[in-house]
């Protein structure tokens, strides 16, 4: 086995930020072209490799390319049994243990497919693995799927639903002086937050993985002038939901919560939604996964491309070893430990196969 700690910084110094892949997308290919056995394919920035050695299983491990902007932590720094970087935790530790895999089983149990995809961290839109469902879904075949997404090193099953609401709240302008002669639209946001603040998500449990639903205000826009009562004020929700509501439950729950507090002028629409996936820890290669590796196991509380591969018969579940309240973090880091028990649990489900 290579140095986990020094090929996680190897990947981290090749930036990626979203829409920016190429670079790395260009370094992951070569690697997996260079081994031997492995039928490798580009689609744009996304890179799949695929084993064909007519095993009864097929595994897809998965993982995205691309990191959020950086802040402060472009660089890779290694301290100890510590890799610090953008994008370390989320998620290139993960995929240096994918290449690991890749190039150093040489028989593995299971056929494998192993998918480097762009676009994960921006709109549903851009997403290198949705584009590749459209337009190559053979490419994403499997009995089960595993994605390297920052899980501490444990198994996070399902994943939650995500929804990007924007709220308008209407006014009636007027001087600043004389202000009961309008309606000021960023008051009015007041009570609106207030719920947002408020709000006391239900914690459904599923399969003994305990979600936790959550609304959080995330952004808000208004104002005309210093001295103008303002006609309009705009807030940005986000909702995670449970996956035991589709995205339109979840849209009436909201609408319900917020009815008593808006207008007939004002306007709440969905700009962003993305279902959420159930636990699918019962099928035999995950199964083998749960019980050797002895992880523990819990709910994935953000939504991850489990959702996606769930949307198309594939049940997947999350793990990888980089701490998930650090991603997106200055402090971006991964520590050797959690690499290695990663690497350990994954390498054994490869090269043994299910139960």
């Amino acid at each position: 086995m290579s140095d986990l700690l020094a090929r996680t910084a190897e990947l981290v110094d090749i930036a990626s930020v979203s829409h920016h892949e190429q670079a790395l997308a260009d370094h992951v290919q070569a690697r997996l072209a260079a081994r031997p056995g492995l039928a490798v394919e580009r689609v744009g920035d996304n890179v799949v490799a695929r084993t064909a050695l007519g095993r009864p299983w097929r595994l897809v491990l998965a993982g995205h390319l691309d990191t959020v902007p950086a802040n402060g932590n472009a660089a890779s720094r290694i301290q100890g049994d510590v890799v610090w970087g953008l994008g370390a935790s989320d998620m290139k530790a993960g995929l240096a243990i994918f290449l690991e895999l890749a190039e150093h089983v040489d028989e593995p149990a299971v056929d494998l497919t192993y998918v480097f995809y762009a676009g994960e961290e921006v709109e549903a839109r851009f997403s290198g693995l949705g584009h590749l469902a459209a337009v190559r879904p053979e490419l994403l075949a499997g009995d089960a799927a595993i994605l390297g997404e920052p899980t501490g090193a444990v198994i996070e099953a399902g994943c939650q639903g995500t929804m990007r609401l924007v709220l308008e709240l209407a006014g009636r302008r007027a001087h600043a002086a004389r202000p009961w002669m309008g309606v000021n639209a960023v008051h009015r946001l007041g009570p609106v937050l207030a719920l947002a603040a408020g709000y006391d998500g239900r914690r459904p449990v599923l399969d003994g993985c305990e979600f936790a639903e959550t609304l959080q205000a995330v952004a808000v826009e208004g104002g005309v002038a210093g001295n103008v009562v303002p006609d309009r004020a705009r807030l940005t929700l986000n909702h995670r939901f449970a996956p035991d509501r589709t995205p339109r439950q979840a849209e009436t729950d909201l609408g319900e919560l917020l009815a008593p507090v808006l207008g007939p002028d004002d306007r709440l629409e969905v700009v962003d939604v993305a279902a959420g996936a159930r636990p699918a820890l019962d099928h035999p290669l995950l199964q083998a996964l749960l019980h050797r590796s002895g992880l523990v196991v819990r709910a994935k509380l953000g939504w991850t491309d489990v959702a996606r591969f769930a949307s198309l018969g594939i049940p997947a579940c999350n793990l990888g070893p980089g701490d998930p309240t650090l991603a997106h973090h200055p402090d971006e880091r991964v520590e050797r430990s959690a690499l290695e028990a990663t690497y350990a649990a994954l390498v054994d489900l490869v090269g043994v196969g299910p139960d």
